[in-house]
């Protein structure tokens, strides 16, 4: 089997598995195909993880885009956990530039978090690119584990190519949503699932906060998008088959109110 048909059967089998198991799943296959490592890590989102920056003493999340072998960049020291080794190059860090822009998007994005979510972690990754820069926007929230859990991850990449007075902006978004409940009336029950939606926009600019508030904007529009499918269309549909398929009342008696319901009908009719 060619490395092209093991990389796209890969991914067609992480389709299927739970996603919240993606982060197991992923690295057994990574295991199984090492070769394929690199790929399916850039490729594949999984549930974000945290980890705590040593010199500045707050969390910060972990992703491909702050990644370097084995450490990664946190956004508040801009240093790499663990350090990298004497024989490596100093890592992939952003210029002057865009880390200033990556401060602010950041402190931007916590206060975001912080009215929305009311808690979780969020973590902001610039990078230069040859005609403007791109970065990567992380949202995670997880509720307590115990009879019932949850998480969000929200994962929005961007790219940002600079016009005349204008810039295109090109946003991916996608949202990994997992809960869980246990009791006694309704035994175990996990709904989890992932979601991806993309969106392409020019906006004017005049200056780089202007790229703040746009790229802002973007993602916030997103994100009220996407909750709002979640809500209506997936939680609705579940909910709908989930009501055919169990009955609360007992089926006598639902019958016999479909059969009253149809008399009704029939006398009507007369």
């Amino acid at each position: 089997m060619s490395t092209d048909a093991q990389f796209d059967s890969a991914l067609d089998l992480l389709r299927r598995l739970p996603p919240h198991s993606t982060t197991v799943n992923l690295t057994r296959l990574c295991t199984l195909a090492p070769h394929l490592t690199e790929d399916l890590l850039s490729s594949v989102d999984q549930p974000l993880e945290v980890h705590r920056c040593k010199k500045s003493g707050r969390d910060y999340l972990l992703c491909d885009y702050n990644r370097d072998g084995d450490s990664w960049r946190s956004p508040w020291s801009n240093e790499f956990e663990p350090p990298l080794g004497e024989g490596d190059e100093e890592g992939t860090r952003p210029s002057e530039r865009v880390r200033g822009m990556e401060i602010r998007m950041g402190e931007a994005v916590d206060v975001y978090r912080d009215l929305y979510y009311e808690g979780g972690v969020s973590s902001v990754y610039f990078w230069d690119l040859d005609d403007g820069f791109a970065g990567v926007v992380l949202l995670k929230k997880t509720t307590p584990r115990g009879r019932s859990e949850g998480g969000w991850d929200s994962i929005h990449v961007f790219e940002a190519i600079d016009r005349a007075r204008t810039a295109h902006y090109k946003l991916t978004s996608t949202v990994i949503l997992h809960l869980g409940t246990s009791n006694e009336s309704l035994g175990e029950m996990e709904l989890s699932g992932n979601m991806t939606r993309q969106i392409e926009q020019d906006m004017p600019v005049d200056d780089d906060t202007s790229h703040i508030v746009n790229v802002g904007k973007l993602i916030e529009d997103m994100e009220l998008k996407m909750r709002n499918l979640l809500q209506e269309v997936y939680f609705g549909k579940a909910r709908d088959v989930v009501g055919d398929l169990r009955s609360i009342a007992p089926l006598t008696e639902a019958n016999r109110d479909k059969a009253t319901l149809q008399e009704m009908i029939n006398s009507m009719k007369r």
